[in-house]
């Protein structure tokens, strides 16, 4: 009788300890990025604090597959959780894009100041899409990146410019530039400046290095063209798993993983900047009529985004009206 009482025991005991079905992450950013280090050493310290209850588990560089893929894989429960752009989130989330529309920021500055009052909606917006916010990272401005010159618009048309699958904000902004894009997975972007099926794309500098494309790029358009935001997002239903102390330890190691990151992006992007110019990459900054051009181009898209209903009008006047508040500060 007395054995058979230590035996449950012990089996209890073991149950107690045996460390929980890790949360498994994708994400599109490569092994060995600022990304990557952080989300790592994020998840050692939640797997410690947590006495391995808690364990995250990453898949970079695609290995997932693509946006859709992942997010798919998320509904079957095959992945728990995901790092995404908000252009890959919009299918589920479209107001995600609303920091990301064109050539709305001048500075960093005013990015800073008006993450600070959007994010909130954000994270309440994916809550009723039944996601946790986990944390959110500025990426940094992306540019427009060529094989050839593009000093105007004429250029843009001729060249062939890459456009990334489901994002219809970049859609619609060439629609109105009069650009007609190839539509392509991140993952085939490569190749495709490798055969020349594209010679001009879009991105971070960070990001340009990350993916090798500047390898088979010249030049770069010296204007931000859009912010890049990256989501870590988590389904509600795997959150409410934790324990409620489990969850507190989760939002707190990656919240400040994800203050680190913004810093870290920030300088790394300079750095970026310096190494695209040291790697031969040409600097086209545009005059006061292109950049009058390209901002008024972005309006006009951003008007029809609404009209479309990619982004909600409620959102796009919240962003406006403290834009408007900010540059006036």
């Amino acid at each position: 009788m007395f054995s058979r009482i230590l035996i449950c025991l012990s089996l209890i005991a073991a149950s107690a300890c045996a460390v929980a079905k890790p949360l498994k992450i994708a994400t599109i950013a490569p092994d060995g990025t600022a990304w990557m280090r952080e989300m790592r050493a994020a998840g050692e310290e939640i797997k410690t604090a947590t006495e391995g209850r808690v364990e995250l588990k990453f898949f970079p560089g695609g290995v997932m597959g693509g946006d859709a893929t992942v997010l798919r894989k998320m509904k079957l429960g095959q992945l728990q959780g995901a790092a995404l752009t908000s252009s890959e989130l919009a299918t589920v989330y479209p107001d995600a894009q609303a920091l990301g529309l064109p050539f709305l920021f001048r500075t960093q500055a005013e990015v800073d100041a008006l993450r600070a009052k959007i994010e909130p909606r954000f994270r309440a917006g994916l809550a009723e899409k039944n996601l946790v916010a986990l944390g959110i990272s500025g990426g940094g401005f992306a540019y427009v990146m060529s094989a050839k010159p593009i000093k105007n618009n004429a250029d843009l048309v001729q060249a062939k410019v890459w456009l990334p699958l489901n994002d219809r904000v970049t859609e619609t902004t060439f629609a109105m530039a009069g650009v007609k894009p190839v539509p392509l997975a991140i993952s085939d972007v490569y190749t495709s400046l490798q055969t020349g099926m594209i010679d001009t794309v879009g991105n971070t500098a960070v990001g340009a290095l990350a993916f090798q494309w500047y390898t088979k790029l010249k030049h770069l358009v010296d204007l931000p063209s859009t912010y890049i935001l990256g989501f870590l997002v988590l389904n509600k239903k795997d959150m409410d798993t934790l324990k409620p102390a489990d969850q507190l330890i989760v939002n707190d190691r990656l919240g400040a993983a994800f203050k680190r990151l913004d810093a870290i992006n920030i300088q790394d992007n300079e750095r970026a900047r310096a190494t695209l110019k040291k790697e031969g990459i040409q600097f086209y900054v545009p005059d006061a009529a292109g950049v009058a051009y390209w901002q008024a181009i972005g309006e006009r898209a951003t008007a029809r985004l609404v009209e479309q209903g990619v982004v909600s009008k409620e959102i796009l006047e919240e962003v406006q009206l403290e834009l408007r508040r900010i540059r006036a500060q």
